[in-house]
C-alpha cells in the first residue's frame, strides 16, 4: 500500500515497483525502483497531468527538500519524482551491496539512461496508464530525455530541459578536451573576485606536500585531491563556498584547521554519490570504452600541475581512477571501476534518425556560463533535435532550475506550450 503524508501546503506518496534488473531479459534477476509523488493539498482527486522528474547526476537521488520549482510544478502537474536505479530509495548500489555479487561491473551496466527510462515507462504503466506524461530533466536528467525520445517517445507529452543537453556523438575524451578550458577559465574568473585565495590555495597545496594531512574520516588528503573542490564552481553561490572555506584553511600558520579539514571531508567523499564517480565518463559511451578520458586528456593541460609550484587551479566534473585509492567509498569499487572503464560493448544511447524526425515538444534551458555541460556542444544538440525550442541565459548558473525559484521552470514550460 503507497504510503501518503503531507507537508506544508504538499501532499506526497511513496511508490515502489519491481523491475528488471536486465529490461532485455524481463524474467531474470529484479530491483526495486523507488518515487515520490507530490500533489498540492487538496488537488489530491484532481485530474492532474503527470510530470515526471530525472534529477542530474548520474547517482543522484531525487531531492528531498521542496524546492521552488516544485511549487511551481505543483500548480498544475502531479509531479513524480525518481530515485533513478542505485539511488535513494532504489535497490541501493553502494561499496556494501556490490560486494556480495560476482560481478560487480557487468550489474553496473545496467544503470545507465537506457534503462532508466524503461523503469520510468513501467512506472507510467502503473500509474498513468497509456496517458503520456512530461518530463523535467536536470542536468543528467535531460541527457536520459533525450535518450527517452530515442526509444519511447510514445510515453511523453512534453519534455522540459535545464542544462542537459548531451552531446549525441562523439568520444568520451572530446568531453573533456571541451571542459578543462571552461574550468580554467573558471578558476580565473574565481581568483579575480578572491585574488587573496591564490596564495592560501597555494599554502595549502605546499603544507600538503610538506606533511600529511589526514581527514575525519580517516583518510589522505592529498593536494591534488584538494584540487576536486572546483567542482563547486559550477553552482549559484560557485565562488563562494571555496572563498570561505579557504579563509579558514588554517589554525594558526602551521595547522589546518578542524573547521577546514570537516567541511572537506564533507566535499571530496563519494560516499553518498558512489555511482556518479562509477559510472560518469560511461554516461558519454556509445560503442567504446571511456579509458578514464578525463585523466588521459589531463595531460595536455599542464596548468593543473601544482607540483611546480605555480598559481593552483582546481579541477570541475572530472572523474579520475586516483579517486578509487584515495576514497575509502570508492577504494573496495576500484576493480569495478577499471572493468567498466575498459567496456567496449556500450550501447547507443540517441537514436539520431528519431530525433531529427521527433513531435514532442522540447524546451531546453542552456547556461551561457555552464561548467559542466558544453554550450557549443548544447546547441549542436539543440540543432539536431526537431520541435526543440532552446533558450541561452547567462543569469544563471548549472543550478538554475532550483536557484531561480519557479522561474526557469515558468518559461520551459511556456516555452514548450508555444
Amino acid at each position: 500500500m503507497p504510503v501518503t503524508y503531507r507537508r506544508s501546503d504538499l501532499v506526497f506518496t511513496d511508490h515502489t515497483i519491481t523491475v528488471p534488473l536486465d529490461h532485455s531479459s524481463p524474467d531474470g534477476a529484479t530491483i526495486e525502483v523507488f518515487a515520490r509523488e507530490v500533489v498540492a493539498a487538496g488537488r489530491q482527486g484532481d485530474g492532474l497531468p503527470w510530470l515526471l522528474y530525472l534529477e542530474g547526476g548520474p547517482g543522484h537521488s531525487a531531492p528531498r527538500s521542496p524546492a521552488g520549482w516544485l511549487h511551481r510544478a505543483t500548480r498544475e502537474y502531479r509531479v513524480l519524482l525518481l530515485d533513478q536505479r542505485g539511488t535513494g530509495r532504489s535497490t541501493p548500489a553502494n561499496r556494501q551491496t556490490l560486494a556480495g555479487l560476482d560481478d560487480p561491473a557487468a550489474y553496473l551496466r545496467h544503470f545507465r539512461a537506457d534503462s532508466i527510462v524503461r523503469d520510468a515507462e513501467l512506472l507510467r504503466a502503473h500509474l498513468a496508464g497509456d496517458r503520456p506524461w512530461s518530463l523535467l530533466g536536470q542536468s543528467f536528467g535531460g541527457f536520459c530525455a533525450l535518450t527517452y525520445l530515442s526509444l519511447a517517445p510514445e510515453g511523453l507529452r512534453e519534455v522540459m530541459i535545464a542544462g542537459g543537453l548531451p552531446p549525441l556523438t562523439g568520444r568520451p575524451e572530446d568531453v573533456y578536451r571541451a571542459a578543462y578550458p571552461r574550468v580554467l577559465a573558471h578558476n580565473e574568473r574565481f581568483f579575480a573576485r578572491y585574488p587573496g585565495d591564490l596564495a592560501i590555495a597555494r599554502q595549502v597545496v605546499d603544507h600538503l606536500h610538506r606533511q600529511e594531512v589526514f581527514l575525519p574520516g580517516g583518510e589522505r588528503l592529498t593536494p591534488r585531491r584538494f584540487q576536486t573542490l572546483g567542482i563547486t564552481f559550477g553552482t549559484e553561490g560557485r565562488f563562494d563556498t571555496l572563498h570561505h572555506l579557504l579563509e579558514e584553511a588554517f589554525a594558526g600558520e602551521k595547522e589546518l584547521s578542524d573547521v577546514f579539514l570537516r567541511r572537506v571531508d564533507a566535499m571530496v567523499s563519494y560516499a553518498e554519490h558512489p555511482l556518479y564517480a562509477v559510472l560518469h565518463e560511461a554516461s558519454y559511451c556509445q560503442g567504446e570504452a571511456s579509458g578514464w578520458a578525463a585523466h588521459r586528456a589531463l595531460g595536455e593541460f599542464p596548468e593543473f600541475d601544482v607540483e611546480q609550484g605555480g598559481p593552483v587551479r582546481f579541477f570541475g566534473e572530472m572523474i579520475f581512477p586516483w579517486f578509487f585509492d584515495e576514497d575509502p567509498a570508492l577504494v573496495p569499487l576500484r576493480a569495478c571501476a577499471e572493468a567498466l572503464a575498459a567496456c567496449e560493448s556500450w550501447p547507443r544511447l540517441y537514436d539520431l534518425d528519431r530525433l531529427s524526425g521527433n513531435t514532442v515538444p522540447v524546451a531546453a534551458v542552456i547556461y551561457h556560463d555552464d561548467l559542466y555541460v558544453d554550450r557549443d556542444s548544447s546547441l549542436r544538440t539543440a540543432g539536431a533535435v526537431r520541435d526543440l525550442s532552446s533558450w541561452i541565459t547567462n543569469e544563471y548558473a548549472h543550478d538554475g532550475l532550483s536557484a531561480s525559484g519557479g522561474a526557469v521552470l515558468d518559461r520551459l514550460v511556456t516555452m514548450a506550450r508555444r
